[in-house]
């Protein structure tokens, strides 16, 4: 190879780089502005706070961590998930859960896909049945991404299908029916660090359903959470009271849920 060619080679690769890392500060900051939009304006001092899970939610917790230190707020955490109970116990909240709390002023979490009548797609984490079940609990869900989460449909950006929490011994029936009724490809969810499936904190398996056309969410939902073995889908339908996306630019873009907020 020319010298020439190599040095051509060589600063395609640099300016390849550069590339991806400027996307993934820039993304890091979209989320970290989106989550401190959330901890600045929708946590107050008595709150009983639900945690949510994933890789957004951090900066949540730690601009929190930092209001009760500069603030002395009084603040209650409640987790989502595992992650979400080591990031209360690492930033040194207080740490609660729903038996002692089944009411909670607030709800912040991420979202692997929000579109344009705020439905989500949550549970790329696996933690969607603690999600759904603390979102519920909550006067207001909040939630927290970054711009590329942003879709007018469900499926536009987010390709890796709808998580489903699924009694192991059911999967097999619950893959055939949904693929018989709205068509798609329903995969067992398997473990990158280990071999065979994930497995949830509630010691259930998911499938993960990638559709291939827009449904109505709603129905959809009623459907897949009547078949038996199901415990839960990803589809948070009516649920997320504000939607707050950091943007490429740095700034925060807060969506307000009217539709529910009219409840």
């Amino acid at each position: 190879m020319k010298f020439g060619s190599i040095c051509r080679s060589f600063y395609s690769v640099v300016r390849m780089s550069t590339t991806n890392s400027s996307l993934t500060n820039g993304v890091e900051n979209a989320k970290r502005v989106a989550a401190f939009t959330a901890a600045n304006n929708f946590v107050q001092n008595g709150q009983v706070i639900g945690v949510g899970s994933g890789s957004t939610i951090e900066y949540a917790v730690e601009r929190i961590a930092e209001r009760v230190g500069a603030e002395n707020l009084k603040v209650t955490c409640v987790p989502t998930s595992f992650q979400a109970r080591e990031l209360i116990l690492k930033y040194k909240l207080p740490l609660s859960d729903l038996d002692r709390h089944s009411n909670l002023d607030v709800a912040i979490d991420g979202a692997d896909e929000v579109d344009e009548q705020f439905t989500l797609i949550k549970g790329g984490g696996g933690c969607l049945t603690q999600e759904k079940i603390v979102a519920a609990a909550a006067k207001k869900f909040v939630v927290i991404a970054d711009f590329r989460k942003k879709s007018t449909n469900l499926g536009e950006n987010w390709k890796k299908g709808i998580p489903i929490e699924v009694v192991p011994m059911a999967i097999l029936q619950i893959q055939n029916k949904i693929k018989e009724k709205y068509g798609g490809i329903c995969n067992i969810r398997l473990a990158k660090s280990k071999a065979g499936p994930v497995i949830t904190d509630n010691g259930m398996m998911i499938v993960d359903w990638q559709f291939d056309k827009t449904h109505n969410w709603s129905e959809v939902h009623q459907f897949i959470k009547l078949i038996p073995g199901v415990v839960e889908t990803g589809i948070f339908f009516n649920m997320a009271d504000i939607v707050i996306y950091g943007t490429e630019n740095g700034q925060s873009d807060i969506k307000a849920n009217t539709t529910v907020l009219a409840k």
